[in-house]
């Protein structure tokens, strides 16, 4: 397919000159690095996803020590062991 591309003239000397050093095309440079840029980007899309957490559907909920879950103190003092029933 053809289409126009507007390049930075710095850019597209950098490039005709490498292609040529390389025995490419201009055409075929620019697919390859485009190419190469969509790969990456899906690479980075699915190291982004979210992973799966495991999920607990066993039985228990709060030692016999905690009456109140909104508190902090009866929380952290089970934690550490005091105030056991």
């Amino acid at each position: 397919m053809r289409t126009t591309l507007n390049l930075n003239n710095d850019l597209l000397a950098k490039a005709k000159a490498f292609a040529a050093r390389e025995h490419l095309t201009l055409t075929r440079l620019i697919e390859e690095g485009l190419a190469l840029r969509l790969r990456q980007a899906a690479k980075a899309s699915e190291s982004s996803r979210p992973l799966p957490l495991p999920v607990h559907h066993g039985r228990g909920g709060l030692t016999p020590a905690v009456a109140d879950a909104r508190s902090n103190r009866q929380l952290l003092d089970a934690a550490d062991g005091l105030n056991r029933p």
